[in-house]
């Protein structure tokens, strides 16, 4: 009788304890399938982040600040907030904040941000030939590290400002960032081989698909990378992509061409919250063969080019 009672008591706490470490496990699943903001994915990346690993562009917007009369891009609110669940799930430490064309040359979003992250985040600005040394200086006490010619989204910015504010950036230690089409980007070849300082080509040089290593703007992207001081983001595989989800193939090449030129050049950003697509990629959470590559984290070599110093410091 006594060891049947026993038995009852043992099969008992047995259950209690399976019960218990189902729990845990549900309460383990869930937070690893964690819903972020403006992302279809759920899930973190197979690939685990290296150590100060860093999102190099992303964006933040906020129906508090107005946007520019002339923006074509007016996307709802991605804030602060979303963001930082997005980079728990993925595991990046630092981030670049790019003020979007939605702004104009209003870099107030971009700088609010910064100020809310502190001092693991750095930003992209977008400005003009009116903005004066004292403002430069500004956005430079403020965490801003390079500025944004976006000629995509065309507005704020033209390429005749390109080489008059590289020169005035580069006593900084900024960069410039374009984000232009590779047939643009050819276009101002001999103008970008000029510019003083330091350039960083947004989402893959912009290249058009199908046969995207054929496009001029790869043949002048690739003499740049030559000349030792630019960098690619490797980023939105779905802004140009023919192929689509989920393997992206025809990017995934070209950031594979990118690579084998220039492994400590390249840069990986997830393009959150993905203004330009409609249906939101997994893909800035996938980073291994296999699931959705969006974008090029699972590419041999890129998670730990993240962390690298070699990008301005500004990271």
């Amino acid at each position: 009788m006594d060891r049947n009672i026993d038995r009852r008591r043992v099969m008992k706490t047995a259950g209690a304890m399976a019960l218990v470490a189902a729990a845990g496990a549900v309460r383990s699943e869930q937070a690893f399938a964690q819903q972020v903001p403006w992302s279809s994915g759920t899930e973190s990346p197979k690939l685990k982040a290296p150590a100060n690993a860093c999102d190099c562009h992303m964006h933040i917007y906020d129906a508090k600040y107005p946007t520019d009369p002339k923006a074509t891009l007016k996307p709802a609110d991605a804030l602060v907030a979303d963001y930082k669940l997005l980079q728990k799930r993925i595991g990046a430490s630092r981030n670049v904040v790019v003020t979007p064309s939605t702004y104009g040359t209003d870099n107030r979003v971009t700088l609010d941000a910064i100020a809310q992250i502190g001092p693991t985040a750095r930003g992209v600005a977008v400005v003009d030939a009116t903005v004066t040394d004292a403002e430069l200086k500004r956005l430079n006490g403020l965490g801003i590290r390079g500025i944004r010619f976006n000629l995509v989204q065309a507005g704020a910015t033209t390429a005749e400002m390109i080489e008059p504010l590289s020169r005035r950036v580069n006593d900084l230690g900024w960069h410039i960032q374009i984000h232009m089409k590779g047939e643009q980007i050819a276009g101002i070849e001999d103008l970008l081989l000029r510019v003083p300082s330091p350039i960083v080509f947004d989402h893959l040089g912009r290249l058009a698909q199908p046969n995207a290593l054929d496009n001029p703007g790869f043949k002048t992207i690739s003499k740049l990378i030559d000349k030792g001081r630019t960098w690619v983001k490797l980023s939105g595989a779905y802004v140009d992509t023919k192929v689509g989800p989920p393997t992206y193939s025809d990017t995934v090449a070209v950031a594979r061409a990118y690579i084998k030129a220039a492994p400590e050049r390249m840069v990986w950003a997830s393009d959150w919250p993905h203004p330009t697509e409609k249906d939101k990629p997994r893909s800035d959470a996938h980073a291994h063969p296999g699931a959705e590559p969006g974008h090029a984290l699972r590419l041999p070599g890129v998670a730990v080019i993240t962390q690298r110093r070699e990008f301005h410091d500004c990271l």
